[in-house]
């Protein structure tokens, strides 16, 4: 997951001014959280803090917060509490839930970050382990999908279906998909915000060839976004 842990490390400092869409899927999973108070949560790519700034906008109250990212850079931009645990760490990597404070967790949240696991099944079978309650928002393969149908180019991340075939030999949870459009007055602008935003996650880079045909020909000025919502039953 090295790539992602760079690309993301790069744009830390403007991420939180190109993170519109990653905000927005943010706030309508937090919404989606049945309780206004737990005794402790678990972030899994926490990233600059989307989900505590969220947390605390709606005052759901918890007595510890574990917030788990893979960058350094983003977590330094995290907002600090006494009550909050700020790891750098891999929830790729087979044995990170040893490096967690406490071994289970009342919640574990997961925003726009899990589609990036090397070893998605290996992540996601632990999860059981941690917590009975889980929300977790996947971007899934029709992000992007008419831009990379332009430029010839599949998808870097897993499809629908194949994120929800996953999680069901693991866990019972139930699923929403929704779309989310974002316009723009250029092709340059569109390009830079995913550069910049971090979704592109530093895989499948479009050559330097495709963007002078993308700024020169592309006539489309939007970008689509899939996200799949996981969460426990009520």
């Amino acid at each position: 997951m090295r790539r992602v842990a760079e690309e993301f490390s790069r744009f830390a400092k403007s991420y939180s001014k190109h993170n519109l869409i990653q905000a927005e899927v943010a706030k309508k999973l937090i919404a989606m959280l049945p309780e206004s108070s737990y005794g402790s949560i678990l972030d899994l790519g926490c990233g600059s803090g989307e989900l505590y700034r969220h947390l605390k906008k709606r005052r759901i109250t918890y007595d510890h917060m574990t917030a788990m990212d893979i960058s350094p850079e983003m977590l330094e931009l995290h907002p600090k509490e006494i009550n909050l645990s700020l790891l750098e760490g891999d929830f790729s990597a087979p044995d990170f839930i040893h490096s967690l404070p406490l071994h289970h967790y009342d919640l574990l949240i997961s925003s726009s970050a899990l589609q990036w696991s090397r070893d998605l099944e290996r992540t996601l079978s632990v999860f059981s382990s941690l917590s009975e309650k889980i929300y977790l928002s996947f971007f899934t393969a029709g992000t992007f999908r008419a831009l990379h149908e332009y430029v010839g180019i599949e998808s870097p991340i897993r499809s629908e279906e194949r994120v929800k075939e996953m999680i069901g030999k693991h866990l019972d949870l139930e699923f929403e998909k929704v779309s989310y459009t974002l316009y723009f007055d250029s092709v340059y602008q569109m390009l830079r915000y995913i550069k910049e935003s971090g979704i592109s996650g530093g895989v499948q880079r479009i050559e330097y060839k495709e963007t002078k045909r993308l700024l020169n020909r592309y006539e489309d000025r939007h970008l689509e976004f899939e996200v799949l919502f996981a969460y426990s039953k009520s």
